[in-house]
């Protein structure tokens, strides 16, 4: 199987994430203004300078993410600054859930969450997937996970 890449509209979601967070990291720069200590002009650059931050680091992340499940292993590749592959052997995927929070359902979009066995906080998550993408992932993974275990039964 090719490297599969995230559904576009999951920039979207993630531009919407950096304007939020544009708008709560310029906050201080607003009431700096207010209080006398800042220029009139200096929350609109610092908004604008954390806005455009966070546009250009989702359509790299975009660019960047991508997954692809062969026979033995999911394979994850993401990254901006720091590029991270993840390989998750099939043998070790406990149970995997689609999920759709509220801004994804608004996005028209889910998430696949595979859960694998190890360590605490060991589950890797694949935005940006349409729903029936989702589940086709989920069902997909369920059955090689199944498959595999099988396979590597004593």
């Amino acid at each position: 199987m090719t490297a599969q890449s995230l559904h576009p509209r999951v920039r979207i979601v993630w531009i919407l994430r950096a304007a939020i967070v544009s708008a709560l990291l310029s906050a201080p720069f607003v009431g700096g203004f207010y209080f006398g200590y800042l220029p009139e002009w200096a929350p609109i650059v610092a908004a604008s300078v954390f806005l455009v931050a966070g546009i250009v680091h989702a359509i790299l992340r975009y660019r960047r993410w991508s997954y692809e499940i062969r026979e033995d292993a999911l394979y994850l590749d993401r990254g901006v600054i720091t590029q991270v592959r993840t390989t998750v052997p099939l043998v070790r995927i406990q149970h995997v859930d689609s999920r759709r929070g509220p801004v994804e359902r608004g996005a028209g979009l889910a998430s696949c969450v595979v859960y694998t066995a190890g360590s605490r906080g060991a589950d890797v998550r694949i935005p940006g997937l349409t729903p029936t993408g989702a589940s086709d992932l989920r069902e997909e993974l369920k059955r090689l996970a199944i498959r595999a275990d099988g396979e590597d039964a004593v």
